[in-house]
């Protein structure tokens, strides 16, 4: 008998207790439902140059449904991430009914040929901007790589006043340059950090000083660098030579380094 009422007093409080949390529930779900804790307010913070307020109304209206505690953040943000320029976005509920929605912007670097843009972390983003960017291209995976190369690239040209306009690397990973004073340079695969140093150290004493603009800089020889230039029309009063073959349209200086001195000198 004394089991009996032990078991049937064990099992009447369990009974109690569930009742007890599912009133517990049924109160809150109630509570949680009514339409008394709406969002009354979303503030949308960051530093924005593309996101406008249009596109932040737009979201709030289709996306945002539910009173203050039933909104799916996680839908919220994956739909203000879709947005062209936004890159990160963090959204809180702020108590009562508030909802804080931090964005943050891509800071465009490049473009990546002409199917997107990189930003100045190296990814890549589809968007459209009318800005003046240098181009870069080669592998989609490879844009990080490229970015950092341009950072310590710029960094270099920076005391010769000149800017890197474009940056290709091949699918063998070798590096070419185009300058903002329309000057191509080849650094090819090795050691492209120091052979454009080098470069740069001797630009004013070789490449500066010669009278024609040089079109193109080739840096992958391993004791200087060579340079081509287009060729100079002849006069009127000399004998009209006959039409270059195909690629001899252009001439060609080596310039090699001096071993006492740390700086170019043109070679024979």
């Amino acid at each position: 008998m004394w089991d009996k009422t032990q078991m049937t007093l064990w099992l009447a409080n369990t009974l109690y207790a569930l009742a007890a949390v599912l009133l517990v529930y049924a109160v809150l779900f109630l509570v949680v439902h009514l339409p008394v804790f709406p969002l009354r307010k979303v503030d949308v913070k960051g530093e924005l140059q593309h996101v406008n307020r249009e596109q932040v109304q737009f979201i709030v209206a289709r996306e945002m449904k539910g009173n203050f505690f039933t909104l799916d953040l996680n839908r919220t943000r994956a739909a203000f991430e879709k947005l062209p320029w936004v890159r990160n976005v963090n959204v809180r509920r702020r108590w009562p009914d508030r909802l804080e929605v931090a964005i943050e912007e891509h800071m465009v670097l490049a473009r990546w040929g002409s199917s997107a843009l990189v930003n100045t972390h190296g990814e890549l983003f589809r968007a459209a901007s009318n800005a003046l960017l240098p181009e870069f291209n080669g592998p989609e995976d490879a844009a990080r790589e490229v970015t950092g190369h341009y950072e310590e690239f710029s960094r270099l040209l920076k005391p010769l006043n000149l800017a890197l306009t474009r940056m290709t690397l091949s699918d063998r990973r070798a590096l070419q340059l185009k300058l903002n004073n329309g000057l191509v340079v080849e650094l090819g695969r090795e050691k492209v950090h120091e052979r454009l140093e080098k470069f740069v150290g001797v630009y004013d004493q070789t490449v500066a000083k010669l009278t024609i603009a040089v079109a193109y800089a080739d840096l992958r020889y391993p004791n200087g660098f060579a340079v081509r230039y287009p060729q100079i029309a002849s006069t009127p009063a000399k004998k009209a030579q006959p039409a270059a073959r195909p690629g001899q349209g252009n001439l060609k200086k080596k310039v090699g380094w001096r071993r006492d001195a740390n700086y170019l000198a043109t070679a024979a």
